[in-house]
């Protein structure tokens, strides 16, 4: 029995419009920042805000999902203290113990500033097609949309495998709590086959993208000191090499500036030939929209005039990122003295295969050996994740992708590796060498997460809804 494509459209529709996007309203008013971001967490309460609401959110499915069981789980680490939460959901299969796990996350990235007029990131506001407000497309509408796809096919008496929902609370820190749930977790989880993964993207809203491939990261502070502290500039210019000028000395062993090509090979891999065409094929099918979905300032071009090199230039190669800095004072505070000290925050790209433990000894080792002048200079590694490529693609995984594009976006599907980092995929790849993975997502042109203006686009979101339950229908079929 086939799935009716017009029962399945209009019912993600309306339960998008009348269930889906009020709840996101809600989530979206809570300031629930990953504990990177706010340490202090389990006392301010906005984690475990979000997750009763979107807990609450799922048990009321049980009346459309008969046998759903929903455990809001908590861990505590080695020290006795509170790990973020995660929800696990279990909706049985039609027959047989195989399983479905499919994944996403509630926490969210900081505030960001450079909202435009009539936005923040705490106040939902809808526009047309588009929902604003921080964490809605990254990732709060996964727990929704995971099991109104199961939803659509119960509603049309269709057969399914037994699906595991996971949402965790940790992922924009790295995820550094989920192994221990996974672990467990493990004997309830069982064996998946399938992954469905909600948390990444797609290059334009026009057709079902699977994600292929994800970069990793390693993360830390580079600080330059040149003085206990800061002095006259008059007095010391000339005398005292600028901690800044130091900074740019040391960075540039790892960057060429002109370029950004990064010079340390151990943060390079080889690109395999397949995702070389890939890149090829979703740069003809893209052309300007490869560069043209970012808010450029007037006048500047992207790095490279070959779209697929652009392509592969942040799915499959390593970037530099600066995305803090301390010890400068705001301008309207700065006064003729040479600082004593400079810190930067680096964000490194990796490759997928690149060991990140390596990498963050290389990346330790460039920065501050045989320091200029003989300034102190270190570098204190925060966080590191694991890159991900993705196993061959089962034919019965490229079908029905293939088949639930054309048919809920009247497109071909298509592939390509995304630039950012889902640590969970590289833990699942592990555990789960043999499992097949649906990796996509609604963070598409102009969508902007983690930057201001972050928006959620509706209709995709109802479409890929309709394509998650397609796929896990076929998955039942194989």
């Amino acid at each position: 029995m086939a799935m009716n494509v017009q029962t399945a459209t209009d019912s993600s529709d309306r339960i998008w419009e009348q269930e889906i996007l009020p709840a996101l309203e809600r989530y979206i008013r809570i300031p629930n920042k990953s504990p990177a971001f706010d340490p202090d967490w389990v006392r301010s309460g906005h984690m475990e805000a979000a997750v009763q609401l979107v807990a609450d959110w799922c048990r009321a499915q049980a009346q459309h999902l008969p046998g759903l069981v929903l455990e809001v789980v908590r861990l505590k680490d080695e020290k006795g203290r509170e790990r973020t939460p995660v929800i696990y959901m279990e909706v049985p299969g039609t027959k047989g113990d195989d399983t479905v796990l499919l994944y996403g996350h509630l926490d969210k990235q900081p505030e960001m500033t450079g909202w435009r007029e009539g936005l923040t990131p705490w106040t939902p506001v809808r526009e047309g097609d588009k929902l604003y407000g921080r964490g809605g497309a990254d990732d709060g509408y996964s727990a929704f949309a995971s099991l109104t796809a199961i939803r659509l096919l119960r509603e049309q008496g269709l057969p399914h495998a037994r699906c595991v929902v996971l949402i965790e609370a940790c992922e924009e820190s790295g995820s550094y709590d989920l192994p221990a749930y996974i672990e467990a977790l493990a004997p309830r989880i069982g064996k998946p086959s399938l992954v469905v993964c909600l948390d990444s993207g797609c290059a334009n809203y026009e057709q079902l993208w699977m994600t292929t491939s994800l970069r990793g990261m390693v993360a830390g502070n580079l600080r330059v000191d040149v003085l206990t502290e800061g002095v006259h500039s008059g007095d010391a210019s000339g005398i005292v090499p600028s901690s800044f000028r130091v900074l740019r000395q040391v960075l540039s062993r790892v960057e060429e500036e002109g370029t950004g090509k990064v010079l340390v090979e151990a943060l390079h891999t080889q690109i395999p030939e397949a995702r070389r065409d890939q890149a090829r094929a979703a740069a003809k099918v893209l052309g300007e929209e490869v560069f043209t979905k970012f808010p450029w300032v007037p006048g500047i071009r992207p790095m490279s005039d070959d779209g697929a090199e652009l392509v592969l230039n942040r799915t499959w190669r390593p970037a530099l990122s600066v995305t803090g800095v301390d010890g400068m004072p705001a301008l309207n505070s700065a006064g003729n003295v040479l600082r004593p000290f400079t810190t930067v925050k680096l964000s490194m790209r990796i490759p997928p295969r690149v060991d990140p433990k390596a990498a963050m000894e290389a990346l330790t080792q460039a920065l501050v050996k045989d320091p200029p002048y003989g300034a102190t200079v270190t570098f204190e590694g925060e966080k590191s994740s694991t890159g991900w490529d993705a196993p061959p693609l089962a034919s019965w995984l490229s079908n029905a992708v293939e088949s639930a594009s054309d048919t809920y976006f009247g497109r071909p599907a298509m592939a390509m590796g995304e630039g950012g980092t889902i640590p969970f995929m590289g833990m699942l790849g592990e555990r789960f060498p043999e499992a097949q993975f649906l990796i996509t997502g609604l963070l598409g042109p102009g969508s902007n997460a983690h930057g201001p203006n972050e928006f959620l686009h509706i209709p995709t979101g109802k479409k890929l809804t309709c394509c998650v339950a397609s796929v896990i229908a076929d998955h039942f079929k194989r």
